[in-house]
């Protein structure tokens, strides 16, 4: 793990593991993205994938919203789950982050220079 600090990884359950690689892929993406164009700033998986990019339809991460989708709180229980798939994407990266946490929000930031 290349987090700084000790960090726990859940897993998320009740998608299959092709479903849950291809959301990976797909953040991993979203993660090269960040550090590429906005080096040295802080992110979460709000900046990723939420504001503008908030509807999921046509990527990976709906099966997140349809495993929750007949909860109250179906949204916030996705993007939970979503969290922790970005979590295993960063510590699973061969490359350093900082992480903290903010208004409850778990951030990262890349460590350049430590490839």
């Amino acid at each position: 793990m290349f987090l700084d600090g000790d960090h726990r990884v859940h897993d998320v359950y009740q998608i299959t593991n092709q479903q849950k690689e291809k959301i990976k892929a797909f953040l991993q993406g979203g993660v090269y993205c960040w550090c590429k164009n906005r080096k040295d700033e802080w992110f979460s998986l709000r900046d990723l994938m939420g504001g503008d990019n908030f509807h999921w339809q046509g990527t990976p991460l709906i099966e997140l919203y349809e495993k929750h989708k007949d909860k109250e709180d179906s949204i916030k229980s996705a993007g939970i789950d979503a969290g922790w798939l970005l979590k295993a994407v960063i510590s699973e990266d061969e490359r350093r982050f900082e992480t903290k946490t903010e208004s409850l929000i778990r951030k990262y930031r890349w460590v350049d220079g430590n490839i």
